[in-house]
């Protein structure tokens, strides 16, 4: 239904809540694959991965690194105040979002996990959502030493120090996400290799995933929502193993939706994909042209969200309506530390 209007509703889909994974898998490489290339769904684990793709394709994951973002502290009144680092700036200072029982004023100060001082700086941000504060310390340090684990919040629990190595990819090397890019999760070092000897490249790019990504949509016309802007780069290694896949016949397989989402916005201007680093506030849904990746892998995401609605127009709305469906009735699970799935681009 090429001509086809589609609303909020139409990402909608009943999920019971048991299916939400509230552990990772006992290894990373035990999730299950839901492979949705073929005319019928196929229940494979991510371990098939090596014999499902082609000698000469290209893997290509998000090397983001996801910082210790949750903050508890306190206001000099004594009330609570909970902390989320969305960016880290010069200077010391930092973008976050503030939760409080009353908004501080500039110029207030915060202390965070009884260890340091913040000072209010002001509010930030398009909307106003988000607060700068100046920090008394390298902003990275401080987190790592006193932060938590920012889980998602369909995680119902508090973070472990097993979700410190869990809740990041063994690819990780750049610090400044605040969600994990979950495909990614997927991969240990065994599987990793078993894809090499198979011929498989890989490569990186990064794209700090900001906390926007749970940010609901609350228009049911979708051409009034706005998404968060998220800082990516290309790196010319990824352009040039991109252009070499090509060359060989091979297929660019996107390892996540925030892979897929710096690729192709990276490509939007004519001329093909280009090095370099930029903001992103792409928003995808069905009808988009994609210009880079022919597979993706990816989890399972939230009904309404705006990830459901980036796979839909990537691997097809009626396809994708179809593999959740299926998901669902065979247990998968779900969200960050759930089960994934295989998606080919739809036809044009």
């Amino acid at each position: 239904m090429p001509d086809r209007r589609y609303r909020l509703a139409d990402f909608d889909y009943a999920l019971p809540p048991e299916l939400i994974a509230q552990q990772p898998p006992p290894e990373r490489s035990s999730a299950r694959l839901l492979d949705g290339t073929g005319a019928a769904p196929v229940d494979r684990g991510i371990g098939d991965l090596p014999a499902l793709l082609r000698a000469g394709d290209l893997l290509v994951f998000n090397d983001t690194r996801v910082l210790k973002a949750r903050l508890h502290g306190r206001k000099a009144s004594g009330g609570a105040v909970e902390a989320l680092v969305e960016r880290v700036l010069p200077g010391h200072e930092v973008l976050a979002h503030l939760r409080a029982s009353k908004s501080p004023r500039a110029g207030s100060r915060l202390r965070f996990a009884d260890a340091f001082d913040a000072e209010v700086l002001g509010r930030a941000g398009p909307d106003g959502a988000l607060f700068r504060l100046r920090l008394g310390d390298e902003p990275h340090a401080l987190l790592d030493r006193h932060g938590h684990v920012p889980l998602p919040p369909y995680i119902a629990r508090a973070d472990t120090p097993g979700d410190e190595a869990r809740y990041q990819s063994v690819l990780a090397q750049r610090p400044g996400a605040v969600a994990a890019p979950t495909a990614s999760l997927h991969f240990d070092a065994a599987l990793l290799q078993a894809l090499q000897a198979a011929g498989i490249e890989r490569c990186t790019l990064t794209l700090h995933v900001g906390a926007g990504t749970f940010q609901p949509v609350r228009s049911e016309d979708l051409g009034d929502h706005r998404m968060h802007a998220e800082w990516f780069e290309i790196p010319p290694a990824a352009v040039a193993a991109v252009q070499a896949a090509r060359a060989r016949g091979g297929r660019v397989v996107a390892v996540g939706t925030t892979v897929l989402r710096a690729l192709e916005s990276a490509a939007q201007a004519e001329g093909g994909l280009c090095a370099g680093a930029a903001e992103t506030t792409l928003f995808v849904t069905p009808g988009f042209r994609f210009r880079v990746a022919d597979l993706l892998v990816t989890n399972f995401h939230l009904p309404r969200s705006t990830l459901l609605m980036l796979v839909s127009a990537f691997a097809g709305y009626e396809r994708v309506r179809a593999l959740y469906a299926h998901a669902v009735q065979a247990r998968y699970r779900f969200f960050s530390y759930g089960d994934a799935m295989l998606l080919a681009r739809a036809a044009p």
